[in-house]
C-alpha cells in the first residue's frame, strides 16, 4: 500500500489522480447527505411521523415563507429558524420538498395584487410593525406565515401564534418548538382524503349569532364544520367532535342520552359550559348583579365520565383589564383601566400536548372543575389558574364598585384551580342498569344499539367557561377574534390572547394522529449565561479572549526566534 502511494506521488501525473480522487469526493458527498443533531433537546432532528409523512409524498410541495424584508432581529432569527427547518425537510425529500422566502409587498405574478392582499383573503393575521430608521419611523406589515401547496390545495402555515410586534426571546424559542407540528399537522391534513366533521351542537340555547364567528372561521378552513340541532335529530355517526358551548335551557334526559351514545361509539365532545348566569351585559346599566346555578342538568353526565363543575366563581389578580368610571359627573364621568378579577387569565400547569408552548387564555366569569375518582379514566389539567386566585361560592353579588378598592391580596390565596380537563380512557354510559323500555326504543328507532360502555379509549375535553370561544364586535372593524378584549383595543393594555390557539389545539389532539400530536412535544432550551458569573468573571474572560491569544502568539514567536539561534549559531 505504501509503495503504491510513493509511486503515485512519484509520478508526473499526481495531480491527475489527485483531481480524481477530489471529484469522487465531491460527488459521494452530493449523493449521500449526513447530519448528526448533537443537541441535547434533538433541535435538528425529524420526528418520525414528519419522516413518514414526507415519505409518502407522491407530488411536489411548495412552501413560501413571507419573511422577507426588513425586520427586527426577533423577525430575522424567526426567519433563520425557519430557513433551517425547511432544509431539514428538503433533506429528508429533496425531490419534493420546494420552498422559498418572498416579501409580502411583492406583487403576485400576473396580477396587481400583493401577496399580502392574497394572505389576508387566506385568513392570516398581519402584524403592523414600526421600524426606527435614520430618517424617522417606518412603518411595515409583518406576515409571520407559510403558504403550503399540495395537490392543488393551499393551506396557510402559522409561524408566531403572536400578534404583537414586540417578539420576545421565549416567543421565539416557543414558535420554533412548534414549527415542526405546524408543518406536520398542516401538510397531513392536506393528505388526508375526507377532513374530520365537527358539529356545533344547537337546541340548548347555544348562540347562533356573530358571536360565533370566529368559531365558524376558524373551524371551516380545515375541517368540515355546521350547527346542528341535537334536541330534534339524533346525532350523525360521521360526526368526529361534538362541540357544545354554552348552553343555556336544561338538557332532558332524551338529549343526555344521544351524547352519551355518541360518546360509548368512539365519539369525541368538548364541553365549554357556563354553570351560573353570570354576564357582563348585565352590568352596562346597573353596578350590581348576582350570580346564580342554570341548572343545565349535567351534573350527573359529567360526573360518571370523571369530573364536576362546580356552581362557583374563580377570581384572579392576574386577570385582563377593563374601564371602570372612577369620576367626573354623570354627563362626563372619568374613566380609567382597571383589573376585572372576574376575567381571569389561565396557563398551563404541565407539558401536555394540548396547551404546550401556548400563551394565556382569558376567560370570563369562569367556573373551577374538580376531578371524580373514576377507573379507568385518565385525567390531565388544560388550563389553571395563577397562584393568586379565590373561588367565591354563590348565590354570588357581582358589583362594578369592587374595583374601586384595591382587592385584598390575602383572599388570593389559592394556585392552581383547575378550569379546563382533558379525560381519556374507556368511558361508562350515564344510563348504565337504569335506561328505561322507551329509551331502548328511541335508540332502536334510529337503528342504533344500547351500548353501556364504550369499546375503545376515548376523549373529551371539558371547559368550565363558555365565553372562552365567543368573540366580541366592534361597531367599526366587526367582529373580533376570539381571545380579544374590546374595551382595550387600541389602548396600551390591548393584548392578543390564545383563545383561538386553545380551541384549534383542543380539536387537533381529539382528530389527529397521535404521531402528529406528538411533535409538538419538542423544546427549544434557551442556555443563557449566568448574569451573575459574567459580571463577577468579566475581566478574566476578556483577558482569556483578547489579550492571552496575542500573548500566545508572540511567546510562540520568541521561542521561535530562540530555536533558530541556537540552530544556527552551532
Amino acid at each position: 500500500m505504501g509503495n503504491w502511494v510513493n509511486k503515485i506521488v512519484a509520478s508526473k501525473f499526481w495531480w491527475v489522480m489527485l483531481l480524481v480522487i477530489l471529484l469522487a469526493v465531491n460527488y459521494l458527498a452530493s449523493t449521500f447527505h449526513a447530519r448528526f443533531d448533537l443537541t441535547k433537546e434533538k433541535r435538528y432532528t425529524l420526528t418520525k411521523a414528519t419522516k413518514d409523512l414526507l415519505k409518502g409524498l407522491d407530488e411536489d410541495v411548495q412552501i413560501d415563507v413571507f419573511l422577507k424584508g426588513d425586520f427586527p432581529a426577533g423577525f430575522k432569527k424567526l426567519a433563520n429558524s425557519a430557513e433551517e427547518f425547511l432544509g431539514l425537510l428538503k433533506d429528508r425529500n429533496s425531490s419534493k420538498i420546494h420552498y422559498r422566502f418572498i416579501s409580502p409587498q411583492e406583487e403576485m405574478p400576473d396580477s396587481r395584487k400583493s401577496y399580502g392582499d392574497s394572505l389576508v383573503g387566506l385568513g392570516a393575521v398581519p402584524i403592523n410593525l414600526t421600524v426606527q430608521k435614520e430618517e424617522g419611523e417606518s412603518s411595515n406589515i409583518i406576515f409571520p406565515v407559510a403558504l403550503m401547496r399540495y395537490k392543488g390545495k393551499q393551506s396557510v402555515v402559522s409561524l408566531y401564534p403572536g400578534a404583537s410586534g414586540a417578539i420576545s426571546q421565549d416567543e421565539i424559542n416557543s414558535a420554533e418548538a412548534l414549527m415542526e407540528y405546524q408543518f406536520a399537522k398542516t401538510l397531513d391534513k392536506m393528505t388526508e382524503q375526507k377532513a374530520p366533521a365537527i358539529i356545533y351542537a344547537t337546541g340548548n340555547g347555544q348562540p347562533t349569532d356573530y358571536r360565533v364567528y370566529d368559531i365558524e372561521q376558524t373551524l371551516t378552513q380545515d375541517y368540515r364544520f355546521g350547527p346542528f340541532d341535537i334536541s330534534k335529530n339524533q346525532i350523525p355517526g360521521e360526526a368526529d367532535v361534538l362541540l357544545i358551548v354554552k348552553p343555556t335551557i336544561q338538557f332532558t334526559e332524551e338529549i343526555k342520552l344521544k351524547i352519551d351514545q355518541f360518546i360509548m361509539r368512539g365519539g369525541k365532545v368538548v364541553w365549554f359550559i357556563d354553570n351560573l348566569i353570570a354576564e357582563q351585559d348585565s352590568l352596562r346599566f346597573t353596578t350590581e348583579t348576582i350570580a346564580f346555578d342554570r341548572d343545565l342538568n349535567l351534573t350527573d353526565q359529567l360526573f360518571r365520565y370523571g369530573v364536576r363543575i362546580n356552581p362557583d366563581l374563580v377570581m384572579s389578580l392576574d386577570c385582563d383589564y377593563m374601564p371602570f368610571a372612577v369620576g367626573g359627573t354623570q354627563e362626563n364621568p372619568q374613566f380609567e383601566f382597571l383589573k376585572w378579577n372576574y376575567y381571569p387569565l389561565f396557563g398551563s400547569p404541565n407539558n401536555n400536548p394540548v396547551t404546550k408552548n401556548m400563551g394565556l387564555v382569558m376567560g370570563r366569569f369562569v367556573n373551577s372543575i374538580d376531578t371524580i375518582a373514576t377507573p379507568g379514566i385518565t385525567k390531565t389539567v388544560l388550563l389553571s389558574s395563577s397562584p393568586n386566585s379565590r373561588i367565591i361560592s354563590t348565590p354570588a353579588l357581582i358589583s362594578l364598585n369592587e374595583n374601586k378598592n384595591v382587592p385584598q391580596d390575602a383572599k388570593f390565596t389559592k394556585n392552581n384551580i383547575p378550569v379546563a380537563m382533558l379525560l381519556e380512557g374507556k368511558f361508562t354510559s350515564l344510563f348504565r342498569n337504569k335506561i328505561s323500555k322507551n329509551q331502548l326504543d328511541s335508540l332502536a328507532g334510529y337503528g342504533i344499539p344500547y351500548m353501556e360502555m364504550s369499546k375503545e379509549p376515548g376523549k373529551m375535553i371539558v371547559v368550565g367557561d363558555g365565553d372562552i370561544l365567543l368573540n366580541e364586535v366592534s361597531p367599526k372593524e366587526g367582529p373580533l377574534r376570539m381571545g380579544t378584549n374590546f374595551y382595550t383595543m387600541g389602548s396600551q393594555y390591548e393584548y392578543q390572547f390564545a383563545n383561538k390557539e386553545f380551541l384549534l389545539n383542543c380539536i387537533e389532539y381529539l382528530v389527529n394522529k397521535p404521531g402528529i400530536i406528538e411533535t409538538r412535544n419538542k423544546d427549544i432550551v434557551l442556555r443563557l449565561l449566568d448574569s451573575q458569573k459574567v459580571k463577577a468573571q468579566k475581566s478574566t474572560w476578556q483577558f482569556m479572549n483578547i489579550a492571552l491569544p496575542i500573548l500566545l502568539v508572540l511567546l510562540f514567536g520568541w521561542i521561535y526566534q530562540q530555536v533558530r539561534k541556537r540552530k544556527y549559531a552551532a
